[in-house]
């Protein structure tokens, strides 16, 4: 009996055996039907050159900004310690006013003696640049209370200009000559003093001659700290007057 033919082995079969033979090596990555290695798929040139443009581009970007961030902190950094200096300037001349002013609202219109001459006047005197005074309220006392001290406020423009504050504990006698220096302050640029009486304001003041003490005082003030000039207001003290004798 004869057998059957394997379909398989037929035409059919054998030309689909083919077609997969030569699709496989495609699919699967191997052998092309010339024998050689098929190459696996990379990434083409174009992509890496604009990936590495945006990565220097990005890098450019943060570099602008963080330019302008620390230009901008340069800047304000600058402002700052710029409001610093000028709030130090003001807050010394300020200073350096109240402590003069505080001083010549406790004049007292005290009689002694202003040197050898036996006879007393009001020890009171004062110029544009100097101011000698008895005060109740010493600016820079000591550690023992007293009741009334001689000041000396002067404006010094010779070899050590600035402001000279003297002190002398009274009764003493030669009581403004003999002041000790007790205060310098090189930063007061201008001193100016004025006084004022029933006529208006005077340049110079004597309380040996009016045998009193003036009104008030007017205090002009100026300093030069961190390279910044600051000048106050006119400040105006007004004073108990010893009635004329």
């Amino acid at each position: 009996m004869a057998r059957l033919r394997d379909q398989r082995a037929g035409g059919v079969g054998r030309a689909e055996a083919s077609r997969c033979r030569d699709h496989a090596p495609h699919r699967l990555g191997g052998r092309g039907a010339g024998g050689g290695e098929e190459p696996m798929s990379r990434p083409g040139h174009g992509d890496r050159g604009f990936t590495l443009i945006e990565l220097l581009i990005g890098l450019a970007i943060v570099g602008a900004l963080l330019a302008i961030a620390f230009g901008g902190l340069r800047v304000a950094l600058a402002s700052w310690r710029q409001g610093e200096d000028r709030a130090e300037a003001h807050q010394h001349v300020r200073s350096v006013a109240l402590t003069l002013a505080r001083a010549i609202s406790a004049t007292y219109p005290y009689r002694a003696s202003r040197s050898l001459a036996p006879e007393p006047v009001v020890l009171f005197a004062g110029t544009e640049r100097q101011l000698e005074f008895v005060t109740q309220a010493a600016p820079f006392p000591g550690g023992v209370p007293i009741a009334f001290t001689a000041v000396v406020f002067a404006f010094d423009d010779g070899d050590e200009p600035g402001l000279v504050v003297r002190q002398r504990p009274l009764p003493n006698r030669e009581p403004f000559a003999e002041a000790t220096v007790v205060y310098r302050d090189p930063t007061v640029t201008a001193l100016r003093f004025a006084y004022l009486d029933d006529a208006g304001w005077q340049d110079t003041w004597d309380g040996a001659e009016t045998k009193a003490t003036p009104r008030a005082v007017e205090i002009t003030v100026a300093t030069t700290l961190n390279g910044r000039v600051e000048e106050l207001p006119p400040l105006t003290v007004s004073l108990r007057t010893a009635p004329p004798q």
